[in-house]
């Protein structure tokens, strides 16, 4: 089996069988199957051959024996020469002067450590990221570069502090999207030539000092009240013209009644004119009539025999006996009243006058049935009368 990266790692005391690579074992093993061979010699000249034989074999088979994941890409070396790139699957190289470096073609997470910057306005801050990368060219990554993880992890951590050093603090707390991209764009370049991809890098954590902190806290404490006092202003404002706006339509209301009472009210008035104006011409029409008859009685009352009366007494009997009778002898023009012109009748209003005069009869024959209704009634009541 290849070691993991173009590398073996070093050598760690915990775990010591984790760390040494392939020809390690391998000749270890061949190590000991010369231990035991040489064992045996000492005692059976035949077994000693033969178990030396066998485990010769054994190693042999094991060290030319390659099995690849198929996940994985491993890089031969024949002697410290490049050969080829072994794909998925079982193969077959030169046992004991062959190594292979296996490389993982899987999308793989790399963690950014916690860096520290200078912004462009003088702010400390502190950032870490996660870069995403995949092995696009193992031959690449196993050639051009020692190891890509390392490089790629270096190379974003210089990334990220000069990105952060080219913005503002309200930038870096504000535009993660575009430190994101910046960076991507930055190790997009050098990773090509390396065969590694970067697919993604994300920003996890900015975070200004604490001064910073407090004094981004005080102003966003001011921020608040600032809208406060500003909403508050704003509803003064639109308060007072709401009232306004009713002050406005409570008077166009109150001016629209006072001036439908005042046309009422002169209505009303001249309706009352020609009320008494028919009703003084209606008196007076009777006065002269009393008048004439108590003229007519005195003069029957005389000796004489032959009266001459004025045409004018004459046609006061005439419409003495039409109020009497009711009988249209004879039409009377001496004491019509006047008609009013068509001005006149406008300006008084009297088309409205008639129409309620009307009304004010209708009312009095109403009134006038009930009446006689509740004479009926009470004369049913009492039957003695």
């Amino acid at each position: 089996m290849g070691s993991n990266g173009p590398r073996p790692d070093p050598f760690d005391l915990d775990d010591p069988t984790g760390a040494l690579p392939d020809a390690v074992w391998q000749y270890l093993a061949l190590g000991a199957a010369l231990l035991v061979g040489v064992a045996l010699l000492s005692q059976s000249l035949v077994l000693g051959v033969a178990t030396l034989a066998l485990l010769l074999a054994l190693v042999t088979v094991v060290s030319a024996v390659e099995i690849v994941d198929a996940y994985d890409r491993e890089a031969l070396t024949v002697f410290g020469e490049y050969r080829t790139l072994l794909e998925p699957g079982i193969h077959l190289v030169p046992p004991f002067v062959s190594r292979t470096y296996a490389f993982d073609m899987r999308t793989q997470t790399l963690d950014v450590p916690r860096q520290e910057a200078i912004t462009r306005d003088n702010s400390p801050v502190t950032a870490d990221a996660v870069v995403y990368i995949k092995v696009m060219d193992a031959k690449k990554a196993f050639l051009e570069v020692d190891n890509y993880k390392k490089a790629v992890s270096n190379l974003a951590q210089t990334t990220l502090r000069a990105v952060l050093g080219d913005m503002e603090l309200d930038d870096t707390l504000s535009r993660r999207e575009e430190i994101n991209d910046r960076i991507h764009d930055e190790l997009d370049e050098p990773t090509d030539e390396w065969g590694i991809r970067v697919e993604a890098v994300e920003v996890r954590e900015v975070s200004p000092s604490r001064e910073v902190q407090r004094a981004m806290a005080d102003q966003a404490s001011a921020e608040r009240r600032r809208r406060a006092m500003i909403l508050e202003a704003q509803g003064e404002r639109r308060s007072a013209v709401e009232k306004a706006e009713g002050d406005k339509q409570s008077n166009i209301i109150r001016a629209q009644g006072e001036k439908q009472s005042q046309i009422l009210e002169a209505q009303g008035d001249a309706i009352s004119t020609v009320l008494r104006a028919r009703s003084a011409e209606s008196m007076g029409e009777r006065a002269i009539i009393e008048r004439g008859m108590e003229t007519l009685e005195a003069i029957g009352q005389g000796e004489s025999t032959t009266f001459v009366l004025p045409q004018e007494l004459t046609s006061l009997v005439g419409r003495y006996g039409k109020a009497l009778s009711g009988s249209d002898v004879q039409d009377m023009e001496g004491l019509e009243a006047k008609a009013f012109d068509e001005e006149t009748e406008k300006l008084l209003g009297l088309e409205d006058i008639e129409s309620s005069l009307e009304e004010m009869e209708s009312y009095e024959d109403a009134d006038m049935s009930s009446r006689e209704d509740v004479e009926l009634e009470a004369e049913t009541e009492q039957p003695g009368r």
